[in-house]
């Protein structure tokens, strides 16, 4: 059986059902995944470990997603958007610490002030760390020309999760009307990558009405739409959310990040020298999920900079780090130089795909 296993993972190109094949793994066939994941990531990527200093500087959002604690419609959450000095103290502490990047996010907001805050902090951040610091943005769908403002003013990454590939389930998961559009969410990843952006996406894994082939389909669609980063983690329930009415029907949290962690590595497998992320939600569940994270596939960590007003943005319900007052970043280097990883220092850690891809051009 193990050799069985062997040949799918020595393989260049892998189908659909090679990849539920994968996904189907237990415990202790999953440890050969693992072991052949973070081989490959340590070919193509290295040992490397990217920060991007995470600043979460708004959670007033448009949308209603039926899955997420900071819907607009959700009227018991405290809205709040950081002040400028707070937002520009976190990105000195960056700069400071040698992080390489920051990742700006916040909920979904479309209006001309939104977008000339966006570009006045972007342009401030490359102000700031004399050009040093790299920047994400994790903003949502936004007209052409606003991404292509952004882009101009500094930002050089965009993450925008599909939040599942399948579109009966998209739309299982929002509302049907004008602001809800799975093929909107396609126009705007294809509109960011025509820029020029890094385009990055993602899914959540376990959630209801979800398959293990729609999850073998989600790794096919990053490869076709030839994505260069991913950030995706388990779908933890939120009680203040229209979805939380299923949480009696959903695996246990421990099988959803057991199963996360073989849709990280088998998306390392089969994308090779993509950038991915170990996401915070993997921490809500296990105490040492980022860093099980990194150790198979993943590449990028996103320490919390957000200094205050943290309780109040939770999609999800026990998010980790909402009290943390202080970055322990010698702690940190600690856990991720125990799983022999290296902290890299002032490096943007740009998406190797993405360079190999445009070295090509």
């Amino acid at each position: 059986m193990e050799n069985n296993f062997g040949k799918i993972l020595s393989q260049n190109e892998f189908s659909q059902n090679d990849i539920l094949k994968l996904l189907s793994f237990n415990e202790t066939e999953s440890q050969i995944l693992f072991q052949k994941s973070r081989e490959i990531k340590e070919k193509f990527i290295g040992k490397k470990v990217y920060y991007r200093g995470l600043i979460e500087f708004s959670n007033i959002c448009q949308k209603n997603c039926f899955y997420c604690g900071i819907r607009a419609g959700n009227s018991n959450v405290l809205r709040y958007t950081l002040t400028e000095e707070e937002v520009f103290n976190a990105v000195k502490f960056a700069y400071e610490n040698q992080f390489g990047s920051l990742v700006l996010q916040s909920g979904e907001q479309s209006n001309e002030h939104f977008t000339e805050l966006i570009s006045h902090i972007i342009l401030k951040i490359k102000e700031l760390s004399k050009g040093t610091l790299g920047i994400t943005l994790s903003l949502g769908e936004q007209t052409q020309k606003t991404y292509e403002k952004w882009f101009a003013a500094g930002a050089h990454r965009y993450l925008l999760r599909i939040e599942t590939s399948n579109k009966n389930l998209y739309q299982k998961l929002h509302p049907n009307d004008e602001k809800h559009s799975f093929e909107k969410r396609l126009e705007c990843l294809k509109m960011i990558k025509n820029i020029g952006f890094q385009t990055g996406t993602g899914v959540m894994i376990g959630l209801p009405f979800q398959t293990l082939n729609d999850l073998a389909a989600d790794i096919l669609f990053f490869r076709d739409f030839d994505i260069d980063m991913i950030g995706m983690g388990p779908y933890i329930e939120h009680e203040e959310t229209p979805f939380f009415q299923y949480s009696q029907n959903l695996s246990p949290l421990n099988e959803r990040f057991f199963l996360s962690l073989k849709m990280l590595a088998v998306a390392r497998v089969v994308l090779r020298d993509i950038n991915i992320a170990a996401t915070t939600a993997l921490q809500a569940i296990d105490a040492e999920g980022r860093e099980k994270a990194l150790k198979i596939a993943a590449n990028i960590l996103m320490p919390n900079l957000t200094p205050s007003h943290r309780e109040d943005y939770q999609l999800y319900k026990n998010k980790p780090f909402i009290n943390e007052r202080k970055l322990d970043l010698a702690s940190l280097e600690t856990k991720i130089n125990n799983i022999d990883l290296e902290v890299a220092r002032n490096e943007w850690g740009d998406s190797q795909h993405f360079k190999n891809k445009n070295s090509q051009k």
